[in-house]
Formats: structure tokens, C-alpha cells, sequence
């Protein structure tokens, strides 16, 4: 396998973007968090990509979260690190929320840390059996970074999020599935082939429906009734006069399959 510290192989409009430190447990370093967020963001920019798989090399993580060694490695300038490296998570983040495609997460292994801040940023996260999930950061004295208490506060509930982080239980896949973390949980031998039958199944649907839903859900926790409906409204009055919009009502009228372009 290749060396660089993310991998991304792009084929029938489905993304498949691999963390590439298997030696490591797929911890993040510098390199990898760099390379992740611009990875990201150029997919983001592409219009053909209609669906992403994050995924970790090997079999035994999918991302361990941050490369503590490197935290360690100067405590005198541990802190500006810290701001750079969790800089080029935030980017990463940005950028597969804000894409248009659906993102799912194909958890192969441990998600610790900031693994499982990409494993709640995801719109889909599936899971091997065997994948184990825990938040790790008061364990080395350290606060969640890359989203997570914004996303699992809302998944999961804030009872649940504050046991994650002040506990630090190692949850199984199905607890983590329990929890409300993962979307669902499938034998290891099944994952890379249920990830990418979901990954084809979105690439080859209404993307620009996909994105609008991403933000419809985004703004439902932060504004009022009025304000989300209104958004509602204006939002599918937009994707009516889309390619996608006018073919998808156009095919439910004459009772056959629509055929998506992601336009």
C-alpha cells in the first residue's frame, strides 16, 4: 500500500478515502490530518464525486485517534500544535459536512478521539462487529476536538455524551449502535461491501437532495419552528426547477424509476 497518509481512489462517482497509518492504528500526525483535510475539501469542490467512504487501512483501526507520541514529543510548543493539527481536523470536518455527496464512515477497527469525532461527523456510520468506539481525551488530560462534543451531544443526548467523555467506556459496536452512534452494525468480513453498496445506492441518487437534507438537519437544532419550516419551503421550491427535481416528480407521474444525474 502506498505510503502517502491518505489514499483516495475515486470510481463511479463514489470517493473511497482511506487513512494510511496502519503501523499506527491510523492515529492522526500532522501529515495525516493535513492530508485528510485536503483531501476532503478537493472532493468537496468536485461535482462528480456523489458519495464518500471514509475508511482506515488494515484491520485493526479505523482511526485511534490523535498520535500522542507527537503531542509529547515538546512541551514547550505542545499547544501550538495542538492548534495546528486540530486546525486541519476543523477543515476536514467542514468539508464533508458541507459537501453535497452523503459521507459514510466504514468503521473497520477501533475509533478512539478524534476517529470518533469522523465517525459522528459522518451522515452514515456503519460498523464492523468487532469495531470498538471510545472518546479517550480526559484519559491524557486532554477535551474532545474535530466537532465531536457538537455532534454526539446531538446524537447521542448530552447524559449520554458527558458519560463518553468524563467515563471513557470502550463500547462495543453494538453499544455504540445502542448508544445511537452508528447507523448499523454488520459482520467484519461484510463491511467494505456494505459501505460501497450504500456508497453506489447514494452516487446514484439526487445528490443536490442529498446536500439540502445535510442542511435542513445541520440548522433543525440551532433555529426556532417558524424559521426551519420557512427554510424548508424555500429549499424544496429550489430543488422543484433542478435536473434531478424535475426528473424525480416527472417519473413518479408516469409510475417508473428516475434517473438520477446529481444535478
Amino acid at each position: 500500500m502506498s505510503g502517502e497518509p491518505v489514499l483516495v481512489e475515486i470510481a463511479d462517482g463514489v470517493a473511497t478515502v482511506t487513512l494510511n497509518r496502519p503501523q499506527a492504528f491510523n492515529a492522526m500526525d500532522m501529515a495525516l490530518a493535513e492530508a485528510l483535510a485536503a483531501a476532503a475539501e478537493r472532493l468537496a469542490a468536485d461535482a462528480a464525486v456523489r458519495a464518500v467512504v471514509l475508511t482506515g487501512a488494515g484491520e485493526k483501526a479505523f482511526c485511534a485517534g490523535g498520535d500522542v507520541a507527537a503531542f509529547a514529543a515538546d512541551p514547550d510548543t505542545v499547544d501550538r500544535f495542538l492548534l495546528e493539527i486540530t486546525g486541519h481536523l476543523n477543515r476536514a470536518v467542514a468539508a464533508l459536512r458541507g459537501m453535497e455527496a452523503p459521507v459514510i464512515a466504514a468503521v473497520n477497527g477501533i475509533a478512539a478521539g478524534a476517529g470518533l469525532s469522523l465517525v459522528a461527523a459522518a451522515d452514515i456510520a456503519i460498523a464492523a462487529d468487532t469495531a470498538k468506539f471510545t472518546s479517550a481525551y480526559t484519559q491524557i488530560g486532554l477535551s474532545p476536538d474535530a466537532g465531536s462534543t457538537w455532534f454526539l451531544s446531538r446524537l447521542i443526548g448530552p447524559r449520554r455524551a458527558a458519560e463518553l467523555y468524563l467515563c471513557n467506556p470502550l463500547l462495543t459496536a453494538a453499544q455504540a449502535l445502542e448508544w445511537g452512534i452508528l447507523t448499523r452494525v454488520v459482520p467484519a468480513a461484510e463491511l467494505r461491501a456494505e459501505a460501497a453498496a450504500q456508497a453506489r445506492r447514494f452516487a446514484e441518487g439526487p445528490t443536490r437532495s442529498f446536500g439540502a437534507v445535510k442542511r435542513l438537519l445541520a440548522t433543525a437544532a440551532t433555529v426556532d419552528l417558524d424559521a426551519q419550516m420557512a427554510l424548508e419551503g424555500r429549499t424544496i421550491a429550489a430543488l422543484s426547477r433542478t435536473a434531478d427535481g424535475l426528473e424525480g416528480v416527472g417519473a413518479f407521474a408516469a409510475k417508473r424509476k428516475p434517473t438520477f444525474t446529481g444535478r
